[in-house]
């Protein structure tokens, strides 16, 4: 007995320190709104207790979030998970914009371009969030236009600027300068040493609130003349995308040199999808298709299954490696396979989620060593069809993808290099009811082009095309497509009811956040607070969404709280580290507790998400 006492005693610490995290989780009961800002969260609480549903409120965090310009603005592109309590199914948003006319492959190579533009005019697709929030307030919301805008006008008329926001303006000013109606509005204090905003001073955005008055006052009037609430929701998205704001989008654009006309426009639309779905081990998890790089994390899933996780200790060097290995592979596959679904070439999806291509893919990881070669895989024969494109798959990885050299020893601070990361918030919302939203918006981020006096900032995502087949068949930019985006939000049922949902900021990391968050969860046993700041590894193996789309074979990021008796062993594995005070995402996340009828929130101490609930 005594020393089981004393055994218990040497725990206790191991116990506590387990239990202990930087942000308390959050406890809800009625409902839970988590999202990328303090102020976005506000938002949607308000919504929350004027009676709104989780649908009302995360299209309110949306639009707060957009004005802020929490790395995304209103030109930008939504992309969300549903959950209808009524069916007990789980339904995709595709609310992504598309390449404007004239945009082809030529069209770029012409003026020397390994890939369309980072930044500018002619980095702009269509803008999808305003109809992704009209579409979802809809058909799934229960309050008016102008009630879920209220907090963004609130904003528009003037909110106290976060010192985040301003960092990004004052460092991109250069870029800013370059187009007239982003100075305007960006550069408040032009000609002075400090030309963008201070922190806590009153940002106005008149030409935004101006466009959204115009949304609320097309609603109203459509109300007045006898059309239903969803009837006079889709008369204002009918003017954003055929009407006055639509021409005053598409004049501005291309007065600044862009592409997008009003046809553009007028021909945009929004999908209602079935999302893809794997079970790991009795949950099913859901992400949406191959216009974003969701079906990632069900493919590596798929391969972890095979993995004795009995065996595995948390962040060791073995899983650390079996973990990236894992990343690696199906990386390579979204490089290469991944598209617009609504394009041709068809992508293998079926193959690519095959179970029995996982167990393939599996057993082909080196434990002794990483692979800095990894490459896509062949999931045609799981279709029971030849792979039409075998001659680019055997020549892929030849060609110059502008490889970072790995000539460090040590290792490294992690650089501020934006690239992998670029752009994203997440919303997370909740209701008692049974309604379930996980939506990751993006697009718009500052540096942004404004479209002239809407007072929106353009989607910059057209950089997310490839310019040739050999690079990914399937995500050549023409006019009309989507590019093969980054975002990603999650969801999760377990015994066919709601079990977790989830989504992370940052770009090409987006996955492999969430992978190793929900992992964390499930194979580890830690509450959804503890997963959301847990430490996570992340590969640079991929091929770059952004900019000039760079890899760097070998690069893992840690954390800074590695012990060195790991990093050697993963060193010896081949790997280059870099290091990073938080890795953890950040991940928001809502944990759905049916033993006690209640939903745990966790945010992570990443950034500045935050949530509140009731």
């Amino acid at each position: 007995m005594k020393n089981i006492q004393l055994i218990l005693f040497l725990l206790l610490p191991i116990f506590v320190f387990a239990q202990r995290t930087q942000k308390p989780p959050l406890h809800a009961k009625h409902w839970m709104a988590i999202t990328g800002k303090p102020l976005g969260a506000s938002a949607g609480a308000q919504i929350f207790n004027e009676g709104g549903n989780a649908i009302d409120a995360a299209c309110a965090m949306l639009g707060a979030t957009c004005t802020m310009w929490d790395v995304l603005s209103w030109g930008g592109e939504t992309q969300a998970l549903i959950y209808n309590p009524n069916t007990k199914k789980v339904i995709g948003i595709n609310a992504l914009g598309v390449a404007p006319t004239g945009a082809t492959a030529d069209f770029f190579l012409n003026k020397d371009m390994k890939y369309p533009p980072q930044y500018g005019p002619l980095a702009a697709v269509t803008p999808g969030t305003p109809g992704g929030l009209m579409t979802m307030l809809a058909e799934y919301g229960t309050m008016s236009l102008k009630q879920v805008l209220r907090p963004a006008m609130e904003m528009a008329e003037g909110y106290p600027m976060e010192a985040q926001t301003i960092e990004r303006m004052e460092r991109n000013k250069e870029h800013i300068k370059e187009w007239p109606y982003s100075k305007k509005l960006f550069l408040t204090h032009l000609g002075e040493e400090h030309e963008s905003p201070h922190p806590g001073e009153i940002f106005v955005q008149k030409d935004l609130l101006n466009t959204l008055q115009k949304l609320v006052d097309t609603e109203a009037k459509a109300l007045k003349s006898g059309k239903s609430r969803k009837e006079a929701i889709y008369a204002a998205n009918d003017r954003f995308y055929k009407g006055d704001i639509a021409e005053e989008i598409a004049r501005s654009t291309q007065e600044q040199g862009g592409l997008i006309t009003k046809e553009d426009l007028a021909n945009w639309k929004l999908y209602t999808e079935e999302p893809e779905m794997t079970n790991y081990k009795g949950i099913d998890v859901y992400k949406l298709t191959s216009w974003v790089q969701g079906p990632v994390m069900l493919q590596a899933l798929n391969m972890i299954e095979n993995m004795d996780m009995e065996c595995m200790d948390f962040n060791t060097a073995k899983y650390m490696h079996g973990i990236c290995q894992v990343m690696n592979m199906t990386f390579a596959d979204r490089d290469f396979y991944y598209g617009d679904p609504y394009f041709p070439p068809a992508e293998p999806m079926k193959g690519l989620l095959s179970k029995k291509y996982a167990k393939k893919r599996y057993e082909e990881i080196n434990w002794e060593k990483t692979n800095k070669k990894a490459m896509p895989g062949d999931p045609y024969p799981y279709e029971g069809k030849v792979n039409p494109f075998m001659n680019l798959l055997k020549a892929w990885g030849k060609e110059d993808m502008s490889y970072a050299p790995l000539n460090f020893d040590e290792d490294h601070e992690f650089p501020k290099d934006e690239d992998f990361y670029l752009g994203t918030t997440t919303i997370q919302a909740a209701d008692e009811d049974g309604w379930i939203v996980s939506i990751t918006p993006s697009g718009g981020w500052v540096p942004a082009v404004v479209a002239g006096n809407t007072g929106i900032g353009l989607s910059q995502r057209m950089q997310s095309f490839v310019l040739k087949a050999e690079e990914n068949p399937y995500n050549v930019v023409e006019p009309g497509k989507r590019p093969r985006a980054t975002l990603t939000p999650a969801m999760a049922l377990k015994d066919g009811k709601p079990y977790l949902s989830f989504a992370v900021q940052g770009g090409d990391s987006q996955d492999q956040n969430l992978l190793q968050f929900f992992l964390n969860m499930v194979e580890f046993g830690m509450t959804v607070q503890e997963a959301t700041e847990a430490p996570n590894i992340n590969t640079f193996q991929l091929r770059g969404s952004f900019g000039e789309h760079k890899t760097r074979p070998g690069v893992l990021l840690i954390n800074q709280n590695t012990p060195p008796w790991t990093r050697k062993a993963l060193k010896e594995m081949g790997y280059k580290l870099e290091v990073l005070e938080r890795t953890s995402g950040p991940i928001n996340a809502i944990y759905f507790d049916w033993e006690n009828g209640s939903m745990w929130g966790g945010s992570s101490n990443h950034g500045e998400d935050y949530g509140i609930g009731w």
